[in-house]
């Protein structure tokens, strides 16, 4: 509980920062975003649970990338074990994402543990123009890729899609893993 805790003061402060840098209003904000106003002040003093639909949503209102949101600083030497780290889930489906690593300002990718159950998929607006995923399956199978186009993946097998269209992941096997790797030109 307390690290969720922190990871809500976190993504508070981000929001703040972030916001503040584009010069525009909670009310500006939250209307790009397509949340209600009173969930951005919410968030911003360090209240609720946002999810990752709210979160991607708010990173595309604030065009920045999504990671900017929930990253940390990190030591030059960084192990993260399974299971450990910051993570964000999913209200549409049983998801996790941990962050595992963000790039420096002179670069723009950002590195993801997924760990997905069957049922529901994830299903993705398009992300800021010109984001582009690259995926790898480690463990398990699922269906990935642009919405009306997505494949099959198994453990091993690796795709890349512009993240700037609607997008899918759907496991097939129960405890699936994926490593994602999202550019931001």
């Amino acid at each position: 509980m307390e690290k969720k805790q922190a990871l809500i003061r976190q993504i508070a402060q981000a929001l703040v920062r972030e916001r503040r840098k584009t010069g525009c209003s909670i009310a500006e904000i939250a209307r790009r975003a397509g949340i209600a106003k009173s969930t951005l002040s919410q968030l911003e003093a360090g209240n609720g649970n946002p999810s990752i639909e709210t979160l991607w949503a708010l990173s595309v209102a604030l065009n920045i990338p999504f990671a900017r949101l929930i990253e940390h600083r990190q030591a030059e030497v960084q192990v993260i074990r399974k299971g450990e780290g910051v993570s964000v889930t999913s209200d549409q489906a049983d998801y996790e994402a941990f962050l595992l690593s963000t790039c420096p300002a002179t670069a723009r990718r950002d590195l993801y543990l997924l760990c997905v159950q069957p049922g529901e998929p994830r299903l993705s607006e398009p992300h800021n123009a010109g984001v582009i995923e690259h995926l790898v399956i480690t463990q398990g199978r699922a269906l990935v890729g642009l919405e009306d186009n997505a494949v099959e993946l198994a453990a091993g097998d690796y795709i890349t899609y512009p993240a700037d269209e609607r997008h899918i992941f759907k496991a097939l096997e129960p405890d699936t893993m994926a490593l994602l790797i999202s550019e931001h030109s």
